[in-house]
């Protein structure tokens, strides 16, 4: 998630070590955070009450109070007309020793070299989050947290940046507590099939390995697999999934299973089913579903690779199997999902079961759908997501929905599929998903440094989840590299891939920087 060892640009490294050797403390250190809403002083004050500034560049000017908190009247600033670099930090001593969480409420410009908040100088390795660009003017909730030893810990707001730049925070918290993310994922499916076909992976420094162990190096600590009943291309069947399962566990990384019930792709606007299943009633499905699922399932813990966490479906907002699994009829939806989570239990009383939906950012459709779930008495674990940015909302919308929809159901949140592009032109002349400046994110420039943001700002969302019941991210498809034969159509090897330009691999097969990222606390 968000604190973690920074990789700043080679620009901004002198301004951080010089942030980082302050003068001695102030001396009137506290044991608590104090003046977190910066109301004490009105506005334009440059060294609020309870905090010091520091500028390397001699700009604590740059550093103020003014009008428009996030629950106040006032908040704190960083701005200036020139470039600029300024820290504003509060010191705290006489704590007891232990695992402290820092929680803001943050807005920014973006673009900055650097602009975080931090907790440094508490006897551990400084931890960091660094704020996400917000165009909408919406305020977004991070975290970060750390070890305290020695009693002693320095709260920072930093920034490094250029003339216009600015960042907003306000009504902090410091607290006991520890943050973090269980699922740092990938979804490899197309993997193997990409290796049959002759796809290479190269470490970032560009040495030749095989690509699962090299994500788990990278951090990786799940792998996310699909589940077709009988795909046109054998690929994502039940044998291959349990041969790349076998791989994923191998690399002491755990397992996530994505049952589709298609023999191809699943989605908000395609829930076919089996050509297998095609004839059979409603309960003949019910029994397709259970038989299905506890046969995988079964067969991984029988190799001992036993799935750690089961999705009953992909992608289900307008529910599965059509037309008999369609939300236009939730007793029946409800009864298939409940034959699906049953043989899921039955196989591992101890594996994860995850409802999984996409339109991240839509808070209506989760309450609608989840609210209908929990009416037929449908149980379930972890509520899964699909938040691609540029379909799918802001960030703050992602924000509003997990803490909304996790606390409304006392449930474990995680994204399960995200992805950003690191470039805009095709590898293999086949029309990316994403080819245009016109569809990115705002912020997010299709760039190695864009890609990195944006896998680095989601995990920071996620992780903000109260409670602690944000648990995780997977990467969609990061191996997905352009391969010929390798493309979206199962049945039609000449089908080209759209999305090469969002893998973690480059166009020389070699790792990018976002996956870096899968390393965070």
């Amino acid at each position: 998630m968000s604190g973690t060892r920074l990789r700043v640009a080679a620009a901004s490294v002198l301004g951080a070590l010089l942030l980082g050797a302050l003068p001695a403390p102030p001396a009137q250190a506290a044991t608590t955070l104090t003046n977190t809403g910066f109301e004490a002083d009105g506005t334009g004050t440059a060294t609020p009450s309870g905090w010091s500034t520091y500028s390397p560049t001699g700009q604590n000017a740059a550093s103020f109070t003014e009008a428009g908190g996030h629950s106040g009247s006032h908040r704190l600033s960083h701005w200036a007309s020139t470039a600029y670099q300024v820290e504003t930090y509060q010191y705290l001593s006489g704590l007891t020793d232990g695992t402290y969480t820092l929680s803001a409420w943050v807005r920014s410009s973006g673009g900055q070299s650097s602009a975080h908040l931090a907790l440094r100088n508490c006897g551990s390795a400084e931890q960091r989050t660094d704020l996400p660009p917000t165009p909408n003017g919406a305020w977004i909730r991070l975290v970060t947290s750390v070890k305290v030893t020695g009693g002693q810990c320095t709260v920072s707001v930093s920034s490094h940046a250029a003339a216009g730049q600015w960042l907003n925070v306000d009504d902090l918290t410091f607290a006991s507590g520890s943050t973090g993310l269980s699922v740092k994922g990938v979804d490899i499916s197309s993997l193997k099939k990409s290796e049959d076909l002759g796809g290479t992976y190269r470490t970032g420094a560009g040495a030749t390995g095989d690509p699962v162990a090299i994500l788990k190096s990278a951090g990786a600590t799940y792998g996310r697999l699909k589940v077709w009943v009988n795909p046109a291309d054998g690929y994502n069947d039940k044998a291959r999934v349990l041969a790349t399962a076998q791989r994923i566990k191998a690399q002491g990384m755990k397992l996530l299973v994505d049952f589709h019930y298609s023999d191809t792709w699943a989605d908000p606007g395609a829930q076919a089913k089996p050509a297998a299943w095609a004839g059979h009633s409603y309960s003949q499905l019910t029994t397709d579903v259970y038989n299905h699922t506890y046969d995988v399932l079964n067969a991984l813990k029988a190799q001992g690779t036993t799935a750690d966490m089961v999705q009953i479906g992909n992608e289900i907002n307008t529910g599965m199997l059509w037309p008999e699994g369609s939300t236009d009829n939730w007793s029946r939806l409800a009864g298939l999902l409940k034959s699906g989570i049953s043989a899921t239990k039955a196989a591992s009383s101890s594996t994860q079961v995850a409802l999984h939906l996409a339109h991240g950012g839509d808070n209506a459709l989760y309450r609608w759908w989840f609210d209908n779930a929990t009416a037929q008495g449908v149980s379930y674990d972890v509520i899964a997501l699909s938040f691609y940015g540029y379909w799918h909302g802001s960030l703050s919308a992602l924000q509003t929905n997990l803490d909304d929809i996790s606390a409304r159901y006392g449930k474990k949140v995680m994204v399960a599929e995200t992805a950003y592009p690191f470039r805009l032109d095709s590898e293999d002349g086949h029309e990316n998903i994403i080819d245009t400046s016109a569809e990115l994110v705002s912020g997010y420039p299709a760039s190695a440094a864009g890609q990195s943001a944006w896998l680095r700002d989601v995990m920071n969302v996620v992780e903000a989840v109260p409670n602690g019941r944000g648990v995780g991210v997977v990467y969609w498809e990061p191996t997905w590299t352009a391969v010929a034969g390798n493309g979206w159509n199962p049945a039609d090897p000449a089908s080209g891939n759209g999305w090469e330009n969002q893998a973690l691999f480059d166009y020389d097969s070699k790792l990018l920087p976002a996956a870096s990222w899968l390393a965070h606390r």
